[in-house]
């Protein structure tokens, strides 16, 4: 049987069983530990974060980063709209409002003017927003000092879901540490992994030690368990952490490969007249954890089409995030647009198309996906 070629694959490096076997050694295989001790420090010293609180998701990073910033029933939270949903469902967790902001074609993340057109709307309004989750898809991140700039005129914390884009640059600044909070994945998927897993970092350290008594269920410092507060249970495991310090160890070679990857499919596929890229914005370095085209209408062929035709040779493919403005589950919340009567997240997610983009894809393996795109192009 073929083997399939997939989006995204767990890529180990062979050390995650010498982490793991110490790990079982030690007996600790619960929540915390020598490991997850020692991978929030590792985080730190990556990232330039002064904390780090592993956690089981990212999704447990955004619902913590939400509370910290004190979001409550009926607060307005403004959320990026080409994301997948785990960025926007925490805010329902705390009883908060969705607000949608749509992206730009720099860098398809949130677009600054529509943010500030959002916050100018709904201040007249009286409605005065708690935080924004503002995410960095695809590896990339957003135009964040501009975004932190128009947050802070309007009073808003800024939340950075970067659990696409560790390893990726920002003026020379790591994703995931130019907002208030920023969260980070360790999901199967991501470009390193401890099979599920995330991490909350924040500069401020008393919001950092408040998030870390959430997130062991706020039992109080007393000999029996006490409780006074909603606490919950998002820590990280110890094995997991075992293996997340083993995957980090190889966080640029995993972003040089992925990045690598983005150049042959620019190279190979570019000069089909109907095929674009996801571009790099020029303030940073994009990990390029997925390599996403567009295909334009011109050429006559449809996403649906394409993504069948890889999979009829074993090859996954996916189309861009569905925007979260889109979704039934939030169909009636308001969503500002990047022009009047334009929405750019709509453009991308109707002919956007993620290509296999794993940092062990082989050079054959790729062979074979730029070979049947071309093919669909020449029928």
């Amino acid at each position: 049987m073929t083997k399939k070629i997939y989006l995204s694959p767990p890529h180990l490096s062979g050390e995650e069983e010498n982490f793991v076997k110490d790990a079982l050694d030690s007996n600790w295989v619960a929540p915390l530990g020598y490991h997850v001790d020692e991978l929030e420090k590792e985080i730190c010293r990556y990232t330039g974060a002064g904390g780090a609180l592993a956690l089981n998701s990212g999704t447990a990073g955004v619902h913590l980063a939400l509370r910290l910033a004190g979001v409550g029933e009926g607060d307005v939270v403004l959320c990026s709209s080409l994301t997948f949903i785990a960025s926007v469902n925490p805010v329902r967790y705390m009883g908060g409002k969705p607000v949608f902001v749509d992206s730009e074609p720099q860098s398809w993340n949130m677009d600054p003017g529509a943010l500030e057109r959002a916050l100018h709307h709904l201040n007249k309004e009286g409605i005065f927003p708690k935080a924004a989750v503002v995410v960095n898809i695809y590896g990339q991140s957003a135009d964040m000092d501009i975004i932190n700039d128009i947050c802070g005129n309007y009073g808003v914390t800024v939340i950075e879901d970067a659990a696409e884009s560790l390893g990726a640059t920002y003026r020379g600044r790591s994703s995931g540490t130019l907002g208030k909070y920023g969260v980070y994945s360790f999901n199967g998927n991501k470009i390193i992994t401890t099979s599920g897993g995330g991490a909350l970092v924040s500069n401020d350290n008393a919001a950092m030690d408040k998030a870390r008594f959430w997130s062991a269920q706020a039992r109080e410092p007393e000999i029996y368990y006490q409780h006074e507060e909603v606490g919950y249970n998002y820590r990280m495991s110890n094995i997991l952490a075992a293996i997340g310090r083993a995957q980090l160890k190889y966080l640029e070679d995993r972003v040089e490969r992925r990045r690598e990857i983005y150049s042959k499919y620019y190279r190979e596929l570019s000069g089909l007249p109907a095929i674009t890229f996801m571009p790099e914005a020029d303030y940073g370095l994009s990990t390029r954890w997925l390599s996403v085209i567009y295909l334009e209408e011109q050429g006559g062929v449809e996403p649906s089409r394409l993504i069948s035709a890889l999979e009829e040779r074993g090859i996954e493919s996916r189309p861009v995030w569905k925007p979260m403005h889109l979704q039934p589950l939030y169909s009636g919340c308001k969503y500002f647009t990047y022009r009047p009567g334009f929405s750019f997240s709509d453009k991308v997610f109707k002919r956007g198309l993620c290509l296999p983009s794993g940092s062990s894809l082989t050079e054959k393996e790729q062979d074979k996906v730029i070979d049947t795109i071309k093919s669909n192009f020449n029928m």
